[in-house]
């Protein structure tokens, strides 16, 4: 662990050739550099870098949302071949997100002792154990193993990968870089819908274990490129003394820029310094003890607003119902009346699509907007269409022609509900989707980031599994219109909490933010109409 090629392995060559290896090469002129242009070329070399490697380690992100969607299509086929009942389904798909939730916890303490990118590795082998495991099974027992082993896999790769990315990009980009695990995510559930749109006329003992078990193949090459490729974070590296390796990864997410890359890694150093204070002073204990302490037993007031602000956002985030349309789409077409498969399965591909092409909406204006804009618009935006969704439901459930799927209001109810299902999507991908994961990285303290990450990610994954093995038994219970009305109004409420707990973070460093949340009120610069 200790040897500097296992630390920092080449994923690009680097950006000022050998002279950075020796030494020879780390003079800095400032002015120099504004007159020759060399600014801008260190600049765009070093995010040429840190987009390289977040793309790398969104990879986990996208074999995490083919996990996640690949059973709105194959559940059909799965009850149909195993003789799964509604119950059994149920369960079996909001399982996975508790599984998920102990993934999530236990992949903090991994991210700490192993490292970011070890830990990136060890997911993609669990993503390849449960993805074949799941696809093999004879029976509902063998189902629950294989979602046991892929659901854990999916907890470690939620906490990992914005960790990952948060730390190894510079603070000009790290918006931009940060939002790419959640398009990732999406682009891995619209890739499952698609495999569950064209196998679906296989056989049935076949189609769902294709289905599944593609998601088997991207992890080998995920694992490889985690360990033979990428390098570990320089504040990883810093906080286990590795100074050396740390700066030579901070060169190079700099572009070359040797005297930037001191001064940041005088920032982590700084960082290290304060914290291991910090934790000095609160505990003779161990590390990860004192971690836990100081979210659970002795918060700062700082510490406790960022706990207070990523376990809303994660909160929120499932309460909205996201979960119920990802997993459950075909089910609430076929009960607006879309009987057709090829119908219900290509409306649930036009909502990962919408989902997937609206998530690069924050990807470019993250860094331009903000934080809160971001999310106040969209909280807005999915109780808007929540509604609308509720009410179609509602006039289908009501009317005679629409619950038989004839005449104009079977039309009508059936298209409102796919748009009203697409616009949900839209709006969530503008900012309850990648920008949440972004702003909670992003305002944990240094020695807090990894279990802080995982904490909330825990709360994620539970609020996901109630969502998930909740949602046939709540709409048999109040209706199908009357559960998305209940999610519009937690979507309404996620409005409140972002316009009256959370402050700004653009154009801040990470170690700036514990300074942010000490005084922490909503700016009113960076209100929606800023």
């Amino acid at each position: 662990m200790k040897m500097d090629d296992d630390l920092e392995s080449p994923l690009l060559p680097a950006a000022a050739g050998a002279g950075m290896e020796d030494g020879s090469d780390v003079t800095y002129s400032a002015g120099a550099g504004m007159e020759d242009g060399g600014d801008v070329k260190s600049s765009a070399a070093g995010s040429s870098f840190a987009l390289a490697c977040a793309l790398v380690a969104s990879a986990t992100s996208i074999i995490y949302g083919y996990n996640r969607g690949v059973m709105s299509g194959a559940q059909k086929f799965v009850q149909g071949d195993l003789g799964v009942s509604d119950a059994q389904i149920e369960v079996l798909i909001g399982a996975t997100s508790i599984y998920s939730l102990v993934g999530s916890l236990a992949a903090g303490w991994t991210c700490d002792r192993a490292g970011r990118r070890r830990t990136i590795a060890l997911a993609a082998a669990m993503f390849f154990a449960g993805s074949a495991a799941t696809a093999a099974a004879n029976g509902y027992a063998a189902l629950m193993a294989g979602q046991l082993v892929a659901g854990i896999a999916c907890g470690f790769g939620l906490v990992v990968a914005p960790v990952y990315i948060a730390e190894i990009s510079p603070p000009s980009s790290r918006g931009f870089l940060s939002s790419i695990p959640e398009i990732a995510g999406n682009s891995g559930i619209l890739l499952s819908y698609i495999a569950d749109f064209a196998l679906a006329g296989l056989p049935m003992s076949l189609n769902w274990r294709l289905m599944i078990g593609i998601g088997a193949v991207p992890p080998l090459f995920l694992a490889a490129a985690a360990l033979l490729a990428m390098p570990e974070t320089p504040r990883w590296l810093v906080l286990h003394g590795h100074h050396e390796d740390a700066r030579r990864v901070l060169v190079r997410t700099t572009g070359g820029d040797a005297f930037l890359a001191d001064r940041r890694l005088q920032e982590i150093v700084s960082s290290v310094k304060e914290s291991s204070k910090q934790q000095e002073a609160a505990s003779g204990g161990s590390s990860s003890t004192s971690v836990w302490r100081d979210f659970l037993v002795r918060p700062t007031p700082a510490v406790r607003r960022v706990l207070l602000a990523i376990l809303g956002l994660q909160f929120f985030q499932q309460a909205s119902g996201v979960a119920a349309l990802v997993l459950y789409a075909p089910r609430v077409f076929n009960h607006v009346g879309v009987t057709s498969e090829h119908a219900v399965l290509g409306a649930t591909i036009l909502l990962g699509v919408t989902k997937t092409v609206s998530i690069v909406v924050p990807l470019f204006l993250a860094d331009r907007l903000g934080r809160r804009p971001m999310l106040l618009s969209s909280a807005g935006g999915m109780a808007v269409s929540l509604l609308v969704l509720g009410f179609s439901l509602r006039v289908s459930s009501s009317s005679p022609e629409a619950a038989a799927g004839d005449g104009d209001d079977a039309w009508w109810a059936a298209a409102t509900s796919v748009v009203a299902a697409a616009a949900f999507m839209a709006t969530f991908s503008l900012g309850f989707g990648p920008v949440i994961w972004m702003y909670g990285s992003e305002i944990l303290p240094l020695r807090l980031r990894a279990q802080g990450t995982g904490i909330g990610t825990a709360a994620n994954r539970v609020m996901s599994a109630v969502v998930g093995m909740s949602f046939i038994s709540l709409y048999e219970a109040v209706g199908m219109a009357g559960t998305f009305y209940l999610f519009a109004a937690c979507s309404a409420a996620a409005w409140w909490f972002v316009y009256a707990c959370l402050p700004e973070t653009k154009g801040k460093s990470l170690e700036e933010m514990e300074a942010l949340f000490d005084a922490a009120k909503p700016s009113s610069e960076s209100s929606p109409a800023s």
